[in-house]
C-alpha cells in the first residue's frame, strides 16, 4: 500500500518534475541512477532500477551471459 508523502510538484514545460533530495537520500537514488517507470490507468509509479535476472529476478551474484542479466544460481542450474 502506498502512502502520501505530501509533496507535490509540478510539471515543467519539458514534462520534468524534480525528486526532492529528501526522498532521493532515503531512497537511496544519486545523480545519475536510472529509475524504472511504472503505470496503470489510475497512476504513475517510479521506481529506482536494480537490474536482476532474466529467469528468477534474484539481484544477486549477476554475470552477463550472451547480453542478459543472469544470476550464479541460474547458471548452476544450466550449466
Amino acid at each position: 500500500m502506498m502512502k502520501s508523502t505530501g509533496i507535490v510538484r509540478k510539471v515543467d514545460e519539458l514534462g520534468r518534475i524534480v525528486l526532492p533530495i529528501e526522498l532521493r537520500r532515503t531512497l537511496h537514488i544519486d545523480i545519475g541512477d536510472a529509475i524504472e517507470v511504472y503505470v496503470d490507468p489510475e497512476r504513475i509509479t517510479l521506481k529506482k532500477y536494480m537490474p536482476a535476472c532474466v529467469f528468477c529476478g534474484n539481484f544477486e551474484n549477476m554475470t552477463y551471459f550472451k547480453g542478459k542479466l543472469v544470476c550464479g544460481s541460474c547458471v548452476d542450474e544450466i550449466v
